[in-house]
């Protein structure tokens, strides 16, 4: 089973790539975590605003496979608590399917990602920074996963 993070945006600052690096690398080969860059629709003067995140929609939707289930990653979502993920976790484990975490643009995520999603997640109901949900949902995995295997990582 694969973790792989669809996310608008490329081209981040070293420390991003940093800290969702160091994350990513610690988790176990059975259960890698893969980051997938979504270009980021040009945002001009006047932008057209649905119609860039169709565009968005539509690159994010084709990166995830048929068969993939889908977390929306949404202020609108439910939140988890790090035991409740790692709940969550050991589910899609034994379901077996590749999980794809959808991370809209600026503007979120369009209607047929929230569609296409299994579930919504709220990572929190601050507003958050497009690069640092990387590395707390990359920190987050593998904390949830440190859990399932009573790793010291976590101390609760």
């Amino acid at each position: 089973m694969r973790l792989r993070l669809i996310c608008v945006g490329q081209k981040m600052p070293d420390w991003v790539s940093a800290g969702y690096n160091d994350y990513a690398r610690r988790m176990p080969p059975e259960l890698p975590l893969e980051l997938v860059e979504i270009p980021m629709a040009h945002r001009g003067k006047n932008p057209d605003i649905p119609r860039l995140m169709q565009k968005e929609s539509d690159a994010i939707l084709s990166a995830t496979g048929p068969r993939d289930r889908v977390v929306a990653l949404e202020v609108g979502g439910r939140p988890w608590s790090t035991e409740k993920l790692a709940s969550q976790l050991e589910n899609w484990q034994q379901d077996g399917r590749d999980v794809s975490f959808l991370v809209g643009g600026p503007d979120g995520l369009a209607d047929a990602c929230r569609q296409r999603a299994d579930q919504q997640w709220s990572l929190s109901p601050l507003t958050l920074p497009h690069p640092l949900v990387r590395i707390l949902l990359a920190e987050q995995l593998y904390r949830a996963w440190s859990i399932t295997r009573n790793h010291p990582y976590h101390r609760a």
